[in-house]
């Protein structure tokens, strides 16, 4: 399925936003993320399935000031 990750577009053959994360590389990985610019918190992302064209933003926190 094609979707767009941090604007980029990108085929994954995951439809659930934590095996989308597994896939990309960020499984166990602290980060925020965002779905069709709506914020997911990390417990409510069992719940979230990605359709084709999906916009999928992952943000790594970053240290500084």
């Amino acid at each position: 399925m094609k979707i767009t990750v941090n604007g980029e577009a990108t085929e994954v053959s995951a439809d659930t936003l934590p095996a989308v994360l597994d896939e990309l590389g960020y499984g166990e990985a602290k980060v925020a993320t965002a779905v069709n610019e709506a914020f997911v918190p990390a417990a409510a992302r069992g719940e979230v399935t990605l359709s084709p064209g999906d916009r999928l933003e992952i943000v790594a926190p970053r240290q500084g000031g």
